[in-house]
């Protein structure tokens, strides 16, 4: 029957959708409203932003941030929507934009960055994408179809690990990693240099932008990039040269104009602890790497000359505590990952490697709080599982049964799902 149903609910769904920026009604399997855009952006957002390291935790450049990014939405063709920008506390040069105007910048696409201005550019192109809704058209001509009804059809119901943590990071994952075609990415990039004009910046700041990008290709230095903002955003020597054609063609008057805002002063201003503490973040970095090659000791003994150079940046703390971890050093690794805690509670790992010690060392109703707390941030199958365990010990039988089987639900194949699995049958729950 399942077979039959599906294709009669994409048949009820299908409709047209009218682009903001064009005013013309595109094709869609499922026209997904503007609220409900909204709500598909909201929930995804912060797994996206967990996943690649937590917002960067400093409340005054999120401030600019805000202030650049909104100041730009207001002149935009969907003025009407509450945007939302934050700094993704990741080295790779990257910046994304969620359905709903849910907007992020990498503190790595920062740190290159010299002007208000080129700021503008980068948060426009990603406002074109939002008003556009490059991201929904794909969800509505199939493209990540599913996910997206098994979100908005499970937003008003007390869903639960198993149901929706899933779909919404599944959902996010494939957003980000998107490929934008050539024709959105031109596309975005008029309606960029067109918001940063509206709002009073000078256009110059576009073709700096595109010159820098330019020079990372040019002097090998693509391969974070590539990792990052040109794996979403395809970059070429032809896209400088229209988006140049295009100032020059349109905003001649507005170049270089001193009415026009540069804003290099603000912007230094505000970005410069994010350039005084890169040489411990480039630590950071190669002691990933040194991970990632199994040089467990090489990995440490980086992470703390990066903790030395950054001594109040709780992503290398909680790396430094993940690494001790790994290295069966629990208690030491409590240390760091308590530090890491104090300075920011806002990132998943160091919740979820905390809550982990906790359990291990006998101290089950403090893993119980650090893991729900993780789970909150994030949900993800270790953290039900290890949550679990610890309600399990703590004698609270189906809070545990819960959470198991949403785990060997999600983790059928897994091992952790598994072995939910044989937990339930030791509780006498298998149903």
């Amino acid at each position: 029957m399942r077979h039959l149903i599906v294709p009669l609910l994409l048949l009820l769904l299908a409709g047209c959708a009218v682009n903001p920026v064009t005013g013309r009604n595109e094709l869609a399997v499922m026209s997904i409203s503007p609220t409900q855009e909204v709500e598909l952006g909201r929930k995804t957002f912060p797994q996206v932003l967990q996943r690649m390291g937590g917002a960067y935790p400093d409340a005054g450049l999120e401030d600019y941030i805000n202030r650049v990014g909104r100041r730009l939405g207001r002149v935009s063709h969907r003025p009407e929507l509450r945007y939302s920008f934050k700094v993704v506390n990741d080295s790779t040069p990257n910046a994304f934009a969620l359905p709903g105007g849910f907007v992020a910048v990498s503190r790595g696409l920062l740190v290159g960055l010299e002007t208000e201005a080129q700021l503008a550019a980068v948060l426009g192109h990603e406002i074109g994408h939002v008003t556009a809704r490059h991201s929904v058209q794909g969800m509505q001509r199939g493209n990540l179809l599913g996910l997206g009804v098994a979100i908005l059809g499970a937003a008003t119901q007390n869903s639960g690990f198993g149901s929706l943590a899933r779909p919404v990071g599944e959902l996010a994952a494939g957003l980000v990693d998107k490929r934008y075609s050539r024709e959105q990415e031109s596309e975005s990039d008029r309606l960029g240099i067109d918001y940063m004009v509206r709002a009073g910046y000078d256009p110059q700041g576009s073709i700096e932008v595109m010159r820098y990008f330019y020079r990372q290709v040019d002097k090998g230095r693509a391969g974070g990039w590539l990792e990052g903002l040109f794996r979403s955003h395809p970059f070429s020597i032809e896209r400088m040269q229209a988006n140049r054609n295009y100032v020059e063609s349109r905003y001649a008057r507005d170049r270089g104009n001193p009415a026009m805002r540069v804003g290099r002063e603000d912007f230094l201003a505000a970005t410069a602890k994010l350039r005084d503490i890169q040489p411990a973040y480039d630590l950071y970095d190669r002691a990933r790497r040194l991970e990632k090659e199994g040089k467990t000791r090489a990995a440490i003994d980086t992470y703390l000359q990066a903790a030395a150079k950054g001594p109040d940046e709780a992503l290398i703390l909680t790396g430094l505590g993940m690494a001790y971890l790994r290295a069966e050093q629990p208690t030491t690794a409590r240390q760091h990952l308590q530090r890491a805690l104090r300075l920011d509670d806002g990132y998943y790992l160091t919740s979820l490697g905390l809550g982990y010690v906790e359990l291990q060392q006998g101290r089950h109703q403090k893993a119980v709080r650090r893991l729900e707390r993780a789970m909150e941030l994030m949900p993800t199958v270790q953290g039900a599982f290890l949550l679990a365990e610890a309600h399990e010990k703590l004698g609270h039988r189906q809070k545990a049964i819960r959470l198991y089987r949403e785990v060997a639900e999600a983790d059928a194949r897994g091992k952790l799902g598994q072995e939910a699995t044989r937990r339930l049958r030791r509780l006498g729950a298998v149903r």
